[in-house]
């Protein structure tokens, strides 16, 4: 048994793939991830967002690079992977960040091409993911994390029944893959934001931010660095026994 692992200790020496890593939650992971020692893979579709992140990595003295990628095309998945052993022979951390969340609307106005988009990118996407991942970390130990929502768990907003549908069909299929992948040496925990201050979020039509704020416990909405801090401590050998784990950061949304 080892000795208590220290909550600040490095990356060094590790590689750790944070897809839609150019903004919000996971621009702050990459910082955060960077920031001890990872040499981060930013997966994105923005090349300018991505370097914008990279540029602030750098300034910092952390090491970061850029994989354009769509993660609604498998066949680019299986690209950032086979490139990502191509240049650095391993992958120790992965951070599944990318989701889509539709616009604000009832079921019945909503179509099948949206819903598509919006389970390819949470759904589809993670599976794939999953996939190669555990295939590369099997053996060698690793730690993936994958980002759902507490809207997979309780449903904070009508018109947004997608979304959260993805985001319960996601925490399911992480546990799932956290159960067989354990015996590899594989740890797969999720978490599950709240009400966090992102593009996203900003662009889902919950204008009175306020309001959002009063109903929680917490009484203030959360920061993208709160999330990442989470990804960090999963990722971490401070969290060495925790696998299949969903962890809220919440504020208290789920205790409500």
């Amino acid at each position: 048994m080892n000795d208590i692992a220290d909550p600040a200790a490095t990356f060094a020496g590790k590689v750790a793939l944070v897809t839609g890593g150019a903004t919000g939650i996971g621009a702050a992971a990459s910082r955060a991830f960077a920031a001890r020692g990872a040499q981060v893979i930013i997966a994105a579709r923005r090349r300018d967002k991505a370097e914008a992140t990279i540029a602030k990595i750098e300034a910092q003295g952390g090491r970061a690079a850029f994989i354009q990628t769509d993660l609604t095309d498998p066949t680019q998945i299986e690209a950032l992977h086979e490139s990502i052993l191509d240049e650095y022979g391993q992958l120790d951390i992965a951070f599944n960040n990318a989701g889509y969340q539709e616009a604000k609307a009832p079921l019945v106005d909503q179509t099948a091409d949206v819903y598509a988009r919006v389970f390819d990118t949470n759904v589809r996407a993670v599976f794939l993911s999953l996939r190669r991942q555990i295939q590369a970390m099997k053996g060698r130990g690793g730690a993936i994390i994958v980002n759902a929502s507490v809207s997979g768990m309780k449903n904070p907003n009508p018109g947004f029944s997608i979304y959260s549908a993805s985001k319960a069909a996601v925490i399911s299929l992480t546990k799932s893959a956290a159960m067989e992948a354990a015996e590899q040496g594989v740890r797969i925990n999720v978490i599950a934001p709240g009400r966090v201050v992102t593009d996203m979020m900003l662009s889902s039509k919950v204008m009175d931010m306020k309001a959002v704020a009063a109903g929680l416990p917490i009484r203030r909405m959360g920061e993208p660095e709160e999330v990442a801090n989470a990804a960090v401590w999963l990722a971490s050998d401070a969290a060495s026994f925790v696998v299949g784990h969903v962890l809220a950061v919440d504020g208290g949304f789920m205790a409500t």
